[in-house]
């Protein structure tokens, strides 16, 4: 039987039950419908996402996610990320793009991951986008727990980092530096994703403690988009009833 016909954009909301900080978030009740349901419903309203599906190893958020409508699909229990987890699913899923869609964000914002996608679709040269948010609030240059990626002249990364990047050496001066906080979403071209399993971790990844920084250090070029959406993500259960103070604010 001949391959299906590859998808054009396919979009994978990777789900965990297991969670060191929050056991089974990703069926938490936010607002009265599961966080997983928020993600798959707003990702849906991508213009150019073509599939949605959510990757998990859990039975039970394979049922709750059919339950509303949704597709899951399980996967391997022993995957040490999220991207390897996207890259099983587009091992037996073709697409010319994946978009990999943190499941602890049920207020994703659409618009960022069309941008990603129309940043694959016009630049042939890059492997993978990703995008960033202006830094606004001084605190937050300094905070390790916010990742600052810095760019060339072509929007193209250069580094990731938790340290305060670029650095202003000369505090007495008349320099201002722009700070970016990188967000954790990404699209990805399906060669470039399916290579990443096999991929060496280089010392700065160790170090940093930063998975992006593995495309990096094996020279892969990856496009940073600009987006006034910041990413807010349920890491703890005290989180939830920010995110329903914002879903009501809506």
């Amino acid at each position: 039987m001949a391959d299906p016909a590859p998808e054009k954009v396919l979009a994978v909301i990777p789900a965990r039950l297991a969670s060191s900080r929050f056991p089974g978030k990703a069926l938490t009740p936010i607002a009265g419908r599961p966080m997983i349901q928020h993600v798959v419903e707003r990702v849906r309203r991508a213009q150019l996402v073509s599939r949605v599906v959510v990757a998990t190893d859990d039975a039970g958020i394979q049922k709750a996610v059919e339950s509303f409508g949704g597709e899951a699909i399980l996967t391997r229990a022993d995957h040490r990320t999220g991207t390897d987890r996207v890259a099983e699913v587009a091992l037996h899923h073709p697409a010319e793009i994946y978009v990999n869609v943190q499941g602890d964000e049920p207020l994703i914002d659409p618009e960022t991951v069309d941008s990603l996608v129309s940043a694959l679709l016009e630049g042939p040269s890059e492997q993978i986008a990703t995008p960033c948010a202006a830094i606004t609030h001084q605190n937050d240059i300094m905070d390790p727990n916010i990742v600052k990626v810095v760019r060339d002249f072509d929007g193209i990364a250069l580094y990731f980092s938790r340290a305060p990047v670029p650095w202003v050496r000369d505090t007495a001066g008349t320099v201002a530096a722009r700070h970016w906080k990188h967000l954790g979403l990404y699209a990805f071209r399906r060669d470039a994703l399916l290579e990443f399993p096999t991929l060496p971790p280089g010392e700065l990844e160790r170090i940093e403690h930063l998975e992006q920084l593995r495309w990096l250090e094996n020279g892969f070029r990856i496009a940073v988009v600009e987006t006034e959406y910041d990413a807010v993500s349920v890491d703890v259960p005290a989180d939830v009833a920010r995110v329903e103070k914002l879903l009501r604010e809506k």
